[in-house]
């Protein structure tokens, strides 16, 4: 590849990494333009490890021919495991260990090395393969997220020249910034969407950084806290008390999340969320279903506790809906996109009152009024109560229990949920 092109194809880079375009559509614009160029890539794969609490990285590949592959995978742990023998058997793991940050290899004559993949593109037609570690500086760093991989073959016959070889040594590291661009926005996601939320996550992405920056919403609010929990917890082993209290945050949060909620926090066993929107009557029938998707995860999660003869749980859930401020809280260097006000304390009060009238959920007088015709008919009064540091007294509202003994009355709310 002549030097214009190469400069072209270098601009086209870092204009599409200051673009935000996504990994996959970079790789494959800058293997076609190298093709076009006369650089005769048959197949590129360039992936990197990341920071994520399930995945360890992303990969992103190209091929000159249709595969059944996708041009973007995740990959979880390789530390045990059949993954943790496909790595030590891979070029890029002998590569680390010898401290070498490119190597050649004719794929014609391979029969000799016991790396992984080689063998499988050597059947395919592939005649060349050329692997790159580009690292990076201890200040680049992002949890495992130290370098980029990548490979590139070819099928000619005669392999990558020595232009061929000088134009990907000019590129690749530009192709890996680029990458590196896309994956540290997308670290910055994950990490938000992970510890403050979904909405509050995009809210913050998008610039609402500044302390006492909110917004007064009306919510509908979740709190939710586990049955006897501290006794649960003084009578395992300690390593068993974080795998407890994970089991059921799961539960409850993938229901909240199913259902369009928000999850704002975590405290201790206890859960806040909301649900939003111009229909608050809807947001309230989206936190009912979940809180019905969360008692089938509960009894789930419980037979398979159960069975591996580990304590079991359920939980208490107050729903209440009022006026918040949604938004930064806190001191200029350490900041909390939450919601507060009344209505937040008035919910976790209602959470509480569980304990005191037996019952797994209750819903305040606000909550049931706001519901449509047909959903108050399944709520039924638990009498009336003032609540610690509430200046009203008001009735609170669980489930009818005929919807828990009656097969009719339960499929009935459950197409009420859905509707």
């Amino acid at each position: 590849m002549d030097l214009t092109p190469r400069l072209q194809l270098m601009n086209w880079l870092v204009s599409q990494g200051l673009s935000g375009l996504p990994e996959n559509d970079l790789i494959r614009g800058f293997c076609e333009r190298c093709r076009a160029q006369g650089l005769d890539l048959s197949r590129g794969m360039v992936f990197i490890d990341t920071l994520h609490p399930i995945f360890e990285g992303r990969g992103f590949r190209w091929s000159d021919s249709e595969t059944n592959e996708s041009d973007i995978f995740e990959y979880g742990s390789t530390a045990e495991g059949d993954a943790a023998q496909n790595w030590r058997r891979s070029t890029f793991f002998h590569m680390l260990e010898n401290g070498h940050d490119e190597m050649r290899i004719d794929l014609a004559d391979c029969a000799s090395l016991d790396f992984s993949m080689i063998d499988d593109l050597a059947a395919k037609g592939h005649r060349h393969f050329l692997a790159f570690v580009h690292r990076f500086g201890e200040a680049g760093t992002i949890g495992q997220m130290d370098c980029v991989y990548s490979y590139w073959v070819t099928r000619r016959a005669d392999g990558f020249d020595e232009g061929n070889l000088s134009a990907l040594r000019d590129l690749v590291p530009m192709l890996g910034l680029a990458i590196k661009s896309a994956a540290q926005v997308e670290i910055a996601r994950t990490l938000g969407r992970v510890y403050l939320g979904r909405d509050a996550s995009e809210q913050v992405m998008r610039g609402r950084i500044s302390r006492g920056v909110t917004e007064r919403i009306k919510a509908v609010l979740w709190f939710s806290d586990l049955r006897g929990s501290t006794a649960i917890s003084e009578t395992i082993a300690p390593d068993e008390i974080i795998p407890f209290l994970n089991d059921y945050a799961q539960a409850a949060i993938d229901a909240i999340h199913d259902a369009g909620g928000d999850v704002l926090k975590l405290i201790g066993d206890g859960v806040l969320a909301m649900f939003t929107g111009e229909d608050m009557t809807a947001a309230k029938r989206a936190a009912l279903r979940a809180e019905h998707r969360f008692r089938h995860n509960t009894a789930s999660l419980n037979a398979t506790r159960t069975a591996a003869g580990r304590p079991t749980t359920s939980a208490y859930v107050g729903l209440h809906v009022g006026e918040v401020f949604y938004g930064n809280i806190g001191s200029e260097d350490r900041l909390d996109f939450t919601v507060v006000g009344p209505a937040v304390n008035e919910v976790s009060r209602i959470a509480s009152m569980c304990r005191s009238v037996d019952r797994e959920l209750l819903a305040s007088s606000d909550f049931q009024a706001g519901l449509d015709a047909v959903g108050r008919r399944y709520l039924v009064s638990t009498g009336r109560f003032a609540l610690r540091g509430i200046g009203r007294a008001q009735d609170l509202y669980t489930l009818d229990p005929g919807i828990a003994s009656d097969e009719a009355a339960a499929g009935s709310y459950a197409r009420y949920l859905k509707s």
